[in-house]
């Protein structure tokens, strides 16, 4: 690991100039929890000159509920704040429940929702600075290679996979960012917006310009009858990465639907919505019936790679199981 400058911001402000100034005369990143930066930079696939400390931000970790307004996260909150606060847990349990279930306690009591939203791709290829330094087509090769963990869903330019759980949560629940940037103007996103499809040859994964900074996560207020649900599914029940998870939010008139959001993360480039999943449970009754003909129609369309293919029951599962316990909550 070479050596860098620190430097601990004192506002965000501060820390959107540093980042502008920086990225005009050398390579910036800026460092909240830190968990993803480190492994970058210790594998030799980021080197920054400069690391700008944002945990020295006052007011940034805040959890705000408004019965109007909805749910407010600092970006600077941590995933094991989110996964225990009962307004969360309450009114927000599938984003609760993601946060529950991302990485180790360990690890979820440093990480925090904005850095874990722009989190580089767990893909072991990205991770490996030779892999880099080789060149040549990286889609071809990871198609051909050990892809068992890849996409299964849009994988025509990139295979990779987004890696935050919470994002799965967040897109079904309409979650938008702010995004802040020179002279305190910012921007409203959804994340669903805000994600694009891993790239080795880009520094992030996001539309942020070089000098934004991700500031808030904000969750409107859920409709009534709404109920939710999120699951991962792993390899084994550990601290593993997933194989993929689920997150489901409907919105109830009694056992009818009127409205739903399937996510699907773990499969594709960005967290997936299941769109004619969806529109089969619109107006319908939740029995056992629509629910596995809505699984079905959630993995319609995959085309697995040459090692991925167990991927692809593994997700009507979940998104079946994920459906029951949603409707049943």
């Amino acid at each position: 690991m070479q050596s860098f400058e620190w430097v601990d911001a004192q506002s965000v402000e501060q820390a959107v100039s540093l980042l502008a100034e920086g990225n005009e005369r050398k390579s910036v990143v800026a460092k909240a929890g830190g968990m993803d930066l480190l492994d970058l930079m210790k594998g030799g696939v980021v080197t920054p000159q400069r690391v700008v400390n944002l945990k020295t931000i006052p007011g940034m970790d805040g959890v705000r509920f408004d019965a109007k307004q909805g749910l407010e996260l600092g970006a600077l909150v941590t995933l094991a704040r989110i996964s225990r606060e009962s307004e969360v847990r309450r009114r927000f349990v599938a984003l609760a429940d993601a946060a529950e279930h991302a990485a180790t306690p360990q690890v979820r009591n440093a990480a925090t929702i904005g850095g874990n939203l722009l989190q580089r791709p767990r893909c072991w290829y990205f991770r490996n600075e030779f892999f880099h330094q080789t060149g040549g087509d990286a889609v071809e090769r990871v198609r051909s290679g050990e892809n068992q963990y890849h996409a299964i869903f849009d994988n025509q330019r990139t295979v990779m996979v987004h890696a935050s759980t919470p994002a799965t949560a967040l897109v079904a629940y309409g979650a938008t960012v702010e995004l802040t940037g020179p002279g305190g103007k910012s921007r409203v996103v959804p994340v669903s917006e805000l994600l694009l499809p891993p790239d080795m040859k880009r520094q992030g994964d996001t539309i942020i310009a070089p000098n934004e900074l991700l500031t808030r996560v904000r969750i409107p207020v859920p409709a009534a009858g709404t109920k939710a649900a999120y699951h991962k599914q792993g390899e084994r029940e550990s601290y593993d990465w997933p194989i993929c998870d689920v997150a489901v939010v409907l919105q109830m008139d009694g056992r009818v639907c009127r409205q739903a959001s399937i996510v699907m993360g773990w499969v594709a480039p960005t967290p997936r919505r299941a769109t004619e999943a969806e529109k089969l449970l619109v107006g319908k009754t939740l029995d056992e019936t629509i629910v596995r003909q809505a699984a079905q129609a959630a993995v319609g369309g995959a085309t697995p790679l040459s090692r991925n293919a167990y991927k692809v029951p593994i997700l009507e599962t979940t998104v079946r199981r994920t459906l029951f316990t949603a409707a049943a909550a």
